[in-house]
Order: C-alpha cells, then sequence, then structure tokens
C-alpha cells in the first residue's frame, strides 16, 4: 500500500497513534506532501474532520501544520460533495469539537462548497442546532445561498427542524428570498409537510408567493402529497377558490400515483367539485378543451357528480384523469408532468402492456425535449429507460420469449436522441464564460453530453440487431440517421467520437441494468461504413483502434473490424504508443499478419520519425500530417 494511503486510512479511522508512528520522523517537506495528498478525492484532514476524529484533526493542524482551507470531496447519504472543506465536512457530520477546533485555528466560517453551500447551512440540513448556534455566534452569514439559491432558512424548513427555523427568524432571516427557480421557504415547508413550521413563517409575514412553474406554497404540498398542509392552508381566507380548487384536484391526482389510493382520490375530487358549485351564483366550470391525448387514450376530464361516480368501476381510467389533471395544472414544463406520464408507463410496461408504455413514454420525451433544455438529466433518462425496456424486449429470459420490436419505435427514439445531440451542442456553443464559470466540473467535463452520446451508442447496437430483418427501405432510414449523427462531429469525454465510444469497454456501463455489450464490432461496422473517420484521435491522442487495442480483454473481432477498414496498426497516440504497443491479452498475430495491413508508406513515414530526418518541406504538405502520425 501506498504512503499516502496508509495515511489516509489512519486519519479516516481515528488512529492518531498509527499515524505518529508513521509520520513523526519524516523530513518536514513529506509530511506536507503526504497529509495534503488525496486519495478517493479526500485529504487525510478532510477524513478525519468528516468522521468526527477530534485528536486525528488536532495532530494534523498543530503537529503536521495541515491547512485548514484545503479542498476535497466527501460523500453524505449518497450524494457526492465537491470541493468541500474540513469544517464544511465537520459542521454537515454534526461533530461540535472538531468544528470548535478548526474555527478556533482560523478556518473560515463563511467557506464553501463548489455548490457554494457554507457550513452554516450543513449543520441546518441535518438539524445540528448546537453547531448552528456556534457558527452564527462566529459571524455565520445566514444568508448565503447555494448556487440554487436556497438559505440556511430554506434548508431548515425543508428538512423540518423547527427549533432552527424559529432560531434563523429571530436572527432576521428573509423569509420571502425566493431561489434560482422562485420558490421560498413556505415552499419547501409547504412540501416538508410541517404545519407548525407553515404558521411560524406565515407568524413571521411569509407571503403565498409563485414560484417559476406558476406553484404556490399550497399547489407544492398538493404535488407531494402533503395532506395536512392542504388541509390547513384550505381553511385560510386569502387563497383563492380557483387555487382551492386546484389544490383539491391535484391532491386526488398525487393520491392516484403517488399514495395509490383510489378512494381518497374521488374524496378529494368530489371536494373540488364542491367547491366550484359551492355558490350557485358564480360556478366555476372545469377548463374544456377541443383537442385531446392519444397517449392518455383520448380520454377527458370528468364535470359532474355522476360521471366522477363512474370512476371508480375503472381504476384505468382514474389513473388517466390524474394524468390529465396534472397536465391541467401543473403545465408540460413542471418535471411532475412529465416523471409521472413516464412512471404510469413503467407500470404498464411491468403488466407487459409495453404498447400503452411506449406511446406514454413517447409523449413524455416529445414534452421535455419541447420544454427542458438539451441535455436534461430527465430527458437523459428518458432515453435510458428507452434503451433499456427495447434491451429486455429484445432478451429471453426467465421462460419468457423475445418480444418483438416495431422498428418505428426505435427509429423514433434514435431520431429524437440524434435532435437532442445536435440542440446540446448548440446549447454548449452559446454558453458564455460566466455561465461555464458557474458550471460544476462533473458539467464542464461533458458528462452530461458524454452520457447522452453514450445512451446513443447503446441505441444503435440495438438496431444492428435487427438489420438483418429490416427492409431495404428500413435499412437505408436507418444508416441515413447513423449518418446525420456522424456528421454531426460530437465529441464526448476526452474528446471521444462515437467511433471510439463503439471501441471502448467502458461504454457498456450506461444505467443500473445491462443494455449493450461493447466494445462492438457491430457498431463500429455501421459507423464505418457511413463515414465515421478512423483517423480521429481524442484528446491523448488515440485513434478508435488504440481504444480497442487498450481493452481488457482485447475483443480481437473489433481490431479486425477497423483494420480491415484501413486504421494504421503502426500510428503513435500523444505518449508515442501505437494500437500493436497497448494490446493486453494478444499479439499482433492473434489478429492479423502486421504485413497485410502496413504499407510501404507507413514503413517509409516510420523510418524517417525513428530517424529523425528532416521532412517538412521535402515531402508533399498532404504527407506531413501521416509522417507526424507515425
Amino acid at each position: 500500500m501506498e504512503f499516502k494511503s496508509v495515511v489516509y486510512n489512519a486519519a479516516r479511522d481515528g488512529k492518531v497513534s498509527r499515524l505518529r508512528i508513521f509520520l513523526d520522523n519524516r523530513p518536514k517537506e513529506e509530511v506536507q506532501k503526504l497529509i495534503h495528498a488525496k486519495t478517493n478525492g479526500a485529504t487525510p484532514l478532510i477524513a478525519a474532520s468528516r468522521n468526527g476524529h477530534s485528536e486525528v484533526v488536532e495532530y494534523l493542524v498543530k503537529h503536521c501544520r495541515a491547512e485548514l482551507e484545503q479542498v476535497g470531496q466527501v460523500t453524505f447519504d449518497g450524494e457526492t460533495i465537491e470541493g468541500a472543506p474540513p469544517l464544511w465536512c465537520a459542521a454537515a457530520a454534526g461533530h461540535f469539537e472538531v468544528a470548535k477546533f478548526l474555527i478556533e485555528g482560523g478556518a473560515g466560517v463563511n467557506s464553501t462548497t463548489l455548490t457554494n453551500s457554507t457550513p452554516l447551512r450543513a449543520a441546518c440540513f441535518d438539524g445540528h442546532f448546537e453547531i448552528v448556534k456556534y457558527l452564527v455566534e462566529r459571524k455565520a452569514n445566514i444568508e448565503i445561498a447555494n448556487r440554487h439559491g436556497h438559505t440556511c432558512l430554506m434548508i431548515s424548513c425543508y428538512k423540518g427542524h423547527y427549533k432552527i427555523v424559529k432560531f434563523l427568524l429571530s436572527l432576521g432571516a428573509d423569509v420571502n428570498r425566493k431561489s434560482v427557480k422562485g420558490n421560498t421557504a413556505l415552499h419547501d415547508c409547504a412540501e416538508s409537510g410541517s404545519v407548525e413550521i407553515m404558521k411560524l413563517l406565515l407568524s413571521h409575514d411569509a407571503r403565498m408567493d409563485k414560484d417559476a412553474y406558476g406553484m404556490t406554497p399550497l399547489l407544492a404540498a398538493s404535488v407531494t402529497g402533503q395532506t395536512k398542509v392542504v388541509e390547513y392552508l384550505l381553511t385560510r381566507s386569502d387563497i383563492a377558490r380557483e387555487e382551492k380548487i386546484d389544490a383539491l384536484e391535484l391532491l386526488g391526482a398525487t393520491y392516484v400515483d403517488k399514495k395509490r389510493d383510489m378512494l381518497g382520490a374521488l374524496q378529494y375530487w368530489r371536494m373540488a367539485l364542491d367547491e366550484r358549485h359551492r355558490d350557485h351564483k358564480s360556478i366555476i366550470p372545469k377548463p374544456t378543451t377541443d383537442s385531446v391525448v392519444a397517449a392518455y387514450e383520448n380520454a377527458v376530464e370528468v364535470k359532474t357528480y355522476e360521471e366522477l361516480d363512474e370512476l371508480i368501476s375503472d381504476p384505468d381510467d382514474m389513473r388517466m384523469q390524474a394524468l390529465l389533471v396534472r397536465e391541467r395544472i401543473l403545465g408540460p414544463a413542471h418535471p411532475d408532468t412529465s416523471y409521472y406520464i413516464r412512471y404510469r408507463g413503467a407500470v404498464y410496461a411491468d403488466m407487459g402492456n409495453f404498447d400503452r408504455c411506449i406511446v406514454l413514454w413517447m409523449y413524455a420525451l416529445d414534452m421535455q425535449q419541447k420544454m427542458l433544455e438539451p441535455l436534461s438529466p430527465m430527458t437523459q433518462s428518458s432515453f435510458l429507460s428507452f434503451a433499456e425496456l427495447f434491451s429486455f424486449w429484445m432478451s429471453d429470459g426467465r421462460g419468457r420469449p423475445a418480444h418483438p420490436v416495431e422498428f418505428n419505435d426505435i427509429m423514433s427514439v434514435f431520431e429524437k436522441g440524434v435532435a437532442e445531440i445536435e440542440h446540446g451542442m448548440a446549447y454548449l456553443a452559446k454558453l458564455t464564460p460566466e455561465e461555464k464559470a458557474r458550471m460544476l466540473p462533473s458539467e464542464k467535463d461533458g458528462s452530461h453530453f458524454n452520457r447522452t452520446l453514450t445512451i446513443m451508442m447503446h441505441l444503435v447496437c440495438l438496431m444492428s440487431r435487427m438489420k438483418k430483418k429490416l427492409s431495404p427501405e428500413q435499412e437505408f432510414s436507418f444508416k441515413k440517421s447513423i449518418y446525420k449523427l456522424v456528421q454531426l462531429k460530437p465529441r464526448g469525454q476526452k474528446g471521444q467520437t462515437p467511433l471510439h465510444l463503439a471501441c471502448s469497454k467502458d461504454t457498456t456501463t450506461v444505467g443500473r441494468y445491462p443494455v449493450c455489450s461493447f466494445p462492438s464490432a457491430e457498431v463500429a461496422n455501421l459507423l464505418m461504413e457511413v463515414g465515421a473517420s478512423l483517423e480521429d484521435v481524442d484528446v491523448e491522442g488515440n485513434t478508435a483502434l488504440h481504444i480497442a487495442a487498450a481493452n481488457k480483454p482485447c475483443k480481437l473481432d473489433v481490431m479486425r473490424v477497423l483494420l480491415n477498414h484501413g486504421a494504421h496498426l503502426d500510428m503513435c497516440n500523444a505518449s508515442g504508443r501505437t494500437p500493436m504497443q497497448l494490446m493486453k491479452n494478444a499479439t499482433i498475430g492473434d489478429v492479423c499478419s502486421p504485413l497485410e495491413y502496413i504499407s510501404l508508406q507507413c514503413l517509409a513515414a516510420k523510418v524517417i520519425r525513428t530517424q529523425k530526418l528532416p521532412y517538412k518541406g521535402h515531402v508533399p504538405a498532404k504527407l506531413e500530417d501521416f509522417v507526424e502520425k507515425h
């Protein structure tokens, strides 16, 4: 085990005696290097602070002179936090003595993570009241919001920490401050379900504002199924009838899809009808529409008590009612609208009704692509769900025969995916330097784009399985779409092209469930047939053949298909290594006879490079690049 891991593990586990044995007699320069080295993204001080080992923290700071403002990567409840200082880690985990020691030693009380979360906000999240009080006493700023605009008051309301909410309000916390998406502390409180905190906020003049989706706190409570909050707010005279009706109808929809309580849903839908007809002089009728949604089987919303009573005999009609109500009130831009459409489709798929699933998922995908920014994680999730479903259909398993997949279904999804790639490239190209500066490292390195592109490779792989059954017209349409993707010249992480991805083992892992196995000779062959370049290199100078050769194990069929299309065995990457040198589990003789694929031109270029002969200006200009690559 290397030295840095020994130091890190001892700090993480609270073994101060082991640290002393290992570090006390080492040169200062070596000690500094070891205590600031990162293992799994974190330094020893960050690991010790995260785990509350006060003796280790004191030793690292006082004896080893560890920097108090160093940052690293930590995990809380399965979520990875980037750029977290030691004080943030201690505050988030509730280690008061460690937090106190770090502050007294000079740690910045308002130092933030990469998402602009402060130690105070971290302590508010999990309800560490004593740490919250201490941080405030040491001049922690209660109004610093994270990158989403969420303040300490908002997160305390969302997590239901009444004592901390009351304390922050006593300090003058801005009760009506809005996040980037326009929600306030009241919205967060409504979603958490605390009537007591709701009353406390209202007593401090909290306003019933709308967020960016047009949602009030009452509607937010309805969407999340917080019945007690809904019932409390319905008693208030300052809530308009129209909003009360929407809230009751939304709550009914939530009872259908989230609580799976059909009788409860009918109860709240009946209450909504009662509210519509409460005043006979000013009845509020349900909105009517001339258009119907095929994905909802052309269902329309019920408008009378008689129609409502008939719903109980058909649970499927109730589910369509819930989707109709949610789309009308929330609108297509709200994440819950497409989420529950997809959820309902998944339920149909589990029941074996794949056709209904496809129709609903297509409708949700169209909605997402129209309303959300390109490369949205929600849209990515839809594409991945389609890929996983198609793969499941095509595979035999547990005595279940493979289900035929319609070419038009998978083709439609792929074409929408190519459009997503195209719009994503245009979106990223238009980002200003300021917008790029606000992005997280995971966003800056193109991981969202790379994931979308990787999912498209899985769809190409699935379509290639159908190739023998396609008509000439279908095959032409199929290759035409792949050609469009290749011509966009998309680049994933590390500058990888679709052909690089087709040749990489890493492309296999795309979600929780298996879809296709990579590297794939079939996918690589299809890409090259429509014009994918064999000479395109990633940021490390690797061609697709380099990527294929470096796989463990090396798939010989992929190597052969690349070579047969003209890949160069002797082309060097940025490190000066050829594919032949990168092969892990095979010799070049297992793949081919090298002389079949190395031309006299290649040999001549190799001699020029190895002998360091002058060539620029002595060979045709178009050959200079060829020589350079050898």
